[in-house]
Formats: C-alpha cells, structure tokens, sequence
C-alpha cells in the first residue's frame, strides 16, 4: 500500500471528516471510496468515448425500424 500526500482546501478537508465521522469511517477510507469512483467515472467516460466513435447513427436507426410501434403492455408502462 503506498502513502498519498496531498494538499486540500480546508473547508473541503472539514467536510470530509465531518462526513468520516457521521459515517464511522476514518478520513482515509472516505479518500480512497472517493478516489475510487471518481478515476472509475473518468475510466468509464473514456471507454464510452471510444465506443461512440464505433458507433453508427444509420445502423441504430436501421435497428430502430425493426421495433414494432405498438403500446407496451400494461405491466411494462411507468
């Protein structure tokens, strides 16, 4: 495990271990969740980035044609 340091705002550092202690958690435990999803966010922005440009605007309209305009059953509507 490596040791991470970093420099933060205040009133962001008093926001993260107010938060650390509502939830019984320790200040480095919120820092690693947090980091975590975020690099995960930045990940999965980049993966569908690459996806899109794969993509094609005519097939999916193609596939779009092929679904039958009807209203959707009872159970199945919001």
């Amino acid at each position: 495990m490596k040791t991470l340091m970093a420099q933060l705002p205040d009133s962001l550092y008093r926001k993260v271990e107010q938060f650390a202690t509502s939830e019984h958690l320790s200040i480095d435990q919120i820092v690693t969740v947090a980091l975590s999803a975020q690099i995960s966010a930045w990940i999965t922005k980049d993966y569908l980035h690459e996806r899109a440009k794969r993509g094609s605007w005519e097939k999916f309209q193609q596939v779009l044609e092929k679904v039958s305009d009807i209203e959707p059953e009872e159970y199945d509507k919001l």
